[in-house]
């Protein structure tokens, strides 16, 4: 690993390199050895993130440009330009972005990689029952539980948006 700090991103550059309408991560921070996980994503006017939550990482939330809100529970947030909000784990949330859009940088602790384990001694939970696919037959894999703009596996068994960059899942 590379151990010299470096500059990796212009967040207004690339806001104004991307085209107005395009949703989701603009950038991801992809060092290797990281032991954070950081994203430039962006939401549409008018656009949102579900009520979702995350079970496992407390996420920062910067706000670069536009505005919007995080609604949780009976509260309402305003976010505007140099808001930085904090989403603890558990906390369940949903995030609209204003008539400008809303373009935010998020920063979390790096999630850990997949890993296959040995069998546990206690019983093993059943997986999620999951319908069969219009064409006959359990899927052939989980792709359709894969976020297409972040390629963030969903614990979701059905899910609607990505709790990670807040891209909205393909209708089943």
């Amino acid at each position: 690993m590379n151990s010299v700090p470096r500059v990796l991103a212009v967040l207004d550059e690339l806001l104004r390199g991307a085209p107005r309408e395009e949703r989701g991560a603009l950038w991801q921070l992809s060092e290797q050895g990281r032991e954070l996980d950081a994203n430039l994503v962006r939401l549409p006017p008018g656009g949102e993130v579900g009520a979702h939550q995350e079970d496992v990482l407390d996420v920062l939330l910067v706000v670069v440009a536009g505005a919007g809100r995080i609604e949780a529970g009976d509260d309402s947030l305003e976010l505007t330009p140099g808001t930085v909000a904090w989403l603890p784990r558990t906390s369940r949330r949903a995030l609209t972005a204003g008539p400008d859009g809303l373009a935010c940088l998020t920063v979390h602790r790096r999630r850990p990689g997949l890993t296959i384990r040995p069998p546990a001694s206690a019983p093993a939970v059943p997986a999620p029952v999951r319908a069969p696919s219009r064409e006959g037959g359990e899927p052939p894999c989980m792709l359709d539980l894969v976020c297409p703009g972040c390629g963030r596996l969903s614990q979701d068994p059905e899910p609607v948006f990505c709790s990670r960059c807040g891209e909205r899942f393909a209708e089943g």
